[in-house]
């Protein structure tokens, strides 16, 4: 079974050499790996180019991370569509347990590995990715792991992919869209990413959290029909006080 993944990248040649050689390093499945470069002006371009046909290569303009993953996956011609940012990478073996999963599972759900977080300071955290539910995401109580996650092309396709007008969690908004159809969501135990958070990220910097907080608000209003209320934050409240206790109880 095909796996399409693709690698939005700007300027981050510090980091693409590694995350490139991760992902063409993949056995077990066969792979097409698309990196979607708008411009860089970094030598990303001259990196990327010297891969040859190991990678195809989309260098135009784009409106944002959401648009340049769009440009990138409607190259795409694999059954199964992941994404890793250019200062991410996959672990080894990675894409072998993930092909296996749809084999045994089908196109009718995505599925999340295991991974950790890797700081600036070299210090490596484990991340525990949580089922994702429309509940959960609704209610900010989940734990997503984008850079282990995995969904079929059809299912993509269904939902009309990303939402190019989405400049913070566009993941997010992928996966819920998922869950709305019906589509369940499964974690398993393969270790499969390890997701870079330093000063240059989005997540590291912090900037964009207010604008990601108005994004998750504008979701739930499109979906529940209106506002959250004090209700609706207590229930998140008490969600995630859950979620941190379960992950606790996975420590010891």
């Amino acid at each position: 079974m095909k796996i399409s993944i693709v690698t939005i990248s700007f300027n981050q040649k510090k980091y693409l050499h590694q995350c490139i050689e991760s992902i063409l390093a993949q056995t077990g499945c066969d792979l097409e790996y698309i990196v979607v470069d708008p411009g860089s002006t970094d030598g990303s371009r001259e990196l990327i180019e010297s891969y040859g046909d190991k990678i195809v290569r989309v260098f135009e303009p784009d409106d944002g991370p959401a648009d340049g993953l769009i440009k990138g996956f409607k190259r795409a011609t694999g059954k199964i569509f992941g994404f890793i940012n250019s200062d991410d990478y996959l672990l080894p073996n990675a894409l072998e347990p993930v092909a296996t999963f749809f084999d045994k599972q089908g196109l009718q759900c995505f599925v999340t590995g295991q991974g950790y977080v890797e700081y600036a300071s070299g210090l490596k955290q484990k991340i525990y990715p949580t089922r994702l539910t429309r509940q959960s995401m609704l209610y900010r109580s989940a734990v997503i792991f984008q850079q282990a996650t995995f969904f079929p092309a059809s299912l993509y396709k269904q939902v009309g992919g990303f939402n190019s007008k989405n400049s913070t969690c566009w993941d997010y908004e992928l996966f819920l869209r998922f869950l709305l159809l019906n589509s369940r969501h499964e974690v398993i135990s393969a270790q499969i990413a390890a997701f870079r958070i330093h000063e240059e990220s989005i997540s590291g910097s912090g900037r964009l959290t207010q604008r990601y907080l108005l994004d998750l608000d504008r979701m739930f209003h499109e979906i529940v029909g209106r506002d959250r209320n004090l209700s609706d934050r207590c229930q998140t409240f008490f969600l995630r006080v859950r979620q941190a206790l379960t992950s606790r109880l996975r420590e010891f």
